[in-house]
């Protein structure tokens, strides 16, 4: 099932003759429960087209370095086998994703793009929707619920955010069907580059690679359902008691995989709800995570224009931070300490060092990964410069509305004012004696510890 509220018109122009229905591919990058994709399949069908889909492969994502791009390739290398093995040609070409989507438009009936929330993919889908010939529709396929229908605005919290994704979660929980390829596009002659093979095009790309790719992690769709499996299996059971500590290992890894769109957050939310043997507490705070977390992030980059700015912050916590920003600090670190890891903390430098060598940083510590960025550095607004950069640098779900909502939750974004302390003011306190109280911080360190022996 396609909900209609999935389906929007981004332009007023008409379906027009053509060779192909377009499906431009940029956030969904997968073929398994993606409506997109099955979107543009129906539609093809119902005009006796076939169907071709689109990536646009640039150099120039803001922060993207060798480790998201390797990890996004071997994804799509998936991708194109899947295509194949369902009669659909897969154009990859080295340009720029608009302008890639603009010239294979030249010939489609129709275009149909998934969706993104973040500035740079709108801004995309907006030129596509200006210079393309024919009808172009967008179809969500990241979200369970599409941004507006939860909310007309930006939310407060994940408490003002909850009880209106639950009143009509039920209606989007539902499985999508996919749909019989009525004519073949494998021998179709596009005006497209040659593809040729992924570990070329990844050597031919322009791009920043001092950041190396993660040996953790290797992307695609199966890795992500063998992740999923493997969670259901061995974790979620104690998901909701055991999820925060760092020294264990309950967490699903699904995040690169959620934030490349290599996996469905419905398709994990169906998979999840489906096996009866979990608790129910656990199947509630995973989806807590999976759903209503996910989707408040995506609500903050949808509404709010500033969501990789300072100025992102709600008024009280910028109050609150003016007011003790010339609180004396412990201690002061610059961007390149904080870089290596060379801070007098064991648990901040492990923190990091776990997401420098996996591309992923276990969330508690995250959260007190970004604390400690705002007590010991010189400026509020420098702590939340250096959160970002580093967090979008060596994380695989970096650049992402989780990313940015995360690190403005460390300076009161989505929270409530607490007791007033030095420099944190009235944003939320984080030490290294409530890590110690909760958790074992040992186990932690020798965690990381063996990564960096297995480098």
């Amino acid at each position: 099932m396609i909900h209609s509220a999935r389906i929007q018109p981004l332009n007023r122009r008409s379906v027009q003759d053509g060779r192909y229905v377009l499906y431009w591919m940029q956030a969904s990058q997968r073929v398994e429960c993606n409506h997109a994709l099955e979107y543009a399949i129906g539609e093809a069908n119902g005009l006796n087209l076939p169907v071709v889909v689109v990536f646009g492969l640039t150099d120039r994502f803001p922060e993207a370095n060798l480790r998201h791009c390797a990890f996004m390739l071997e994804g799509l290398e998936e991708v194109r086998k899947a295509l194949d093995g369902r009669g659909i040609r897969f154009a990859l070409m080295h340009r720029s994703p608009e302008l890639a989507a603009t010239a294979l438009a030249e010939e489609a009936a129709l275009v149909v793009a998934d969706r993104g929330y973040l500035r740079i993919q709108r801004q995309w889908r907006n030129h596509v929707a200006k210079n393309a010939p024919c009808a172009v529709v967008q179809v969500e396929s990241d979200a369970v619920v599409p941004v507006e229908t939860s909310s007309p605005k930006e939310e407060y919290t994940a408490g003002t955010l909850r009880p209106k994704l639950q009143r009509i979660l039920k209606d989007y929980l539902a499985p999508l069907k996919e749909r019989p390829v009525r004519k073949d596009s494998l021998s179709l002659r596009l005006d497209a580059d040659p593809e040729g093979d992924f570990t070329s095009l990844l050597e031919k790309m322009k791009i920043d690679r001092t950041v190396p790719p993660a040996k953790a992690y290797r992307g695609g769709p199966s890795q992500a359902h063998t992740l999923l499996e493997d969670f259901i299996a061995r974790k979620i059971r104690h998901y909701d008691e055991l999820r925060s500590d760092p020294g264990l290992d309950y967490s699903s890894h699904l995040s690169p995989y959620l934030h490349f769109g290599q996996v469905s957050p419905l398709a994990i939310a169906l998979r999840v709800t489906a096996e009866k043997t979990i608790p129910a507490a656990a199947r509630e705070a995973f989806l807590e995570e999976l759903i209503v977390r996910r989707e408040l992030s995506m609500n903050f980059v949808f509404y709010n224009e500033h969501y990789d700015e300072y100025a992102c912050l709600p008024d009280w916590a910028r109050k609150t931070l003016a007011e003790h920003a010339k609180d004396r600090r412990e201690v002061l670190y610059s961007p390149e300490q904080w870089e290596r890891a060379g801070t007098h903390d064991p648990y901040w430098n492990a923190a990091q060092r776990e997401m420098v060598i996996t591309g992923t940083m276990h969330n508690y510590m995250r959260m007190y990964w970004g604390k400690k960025l705002l007590e010991w550095s010189r400026t509020p607004e420098e702590a939340f410069r250096t959160a970002l950069w580093l967090n979008n640098r060596y994380e695989l779900d970096g650049r992402d509305p989780n990313g940015f909502a995360g690190v403005a939750w460390c300076f009161g974004k989505h929270d409530r004012a607490w007791f007033e302390r030095k420099v944190f003011g009235k944003i939320r306190y984080m030490n290294d004696a409530g890590l110690r109280r909760k958790f074992d911080m040992d186990a932690y360190l020798e965690k990381v510890g063996a990564l960096e022996k297995s480098r």
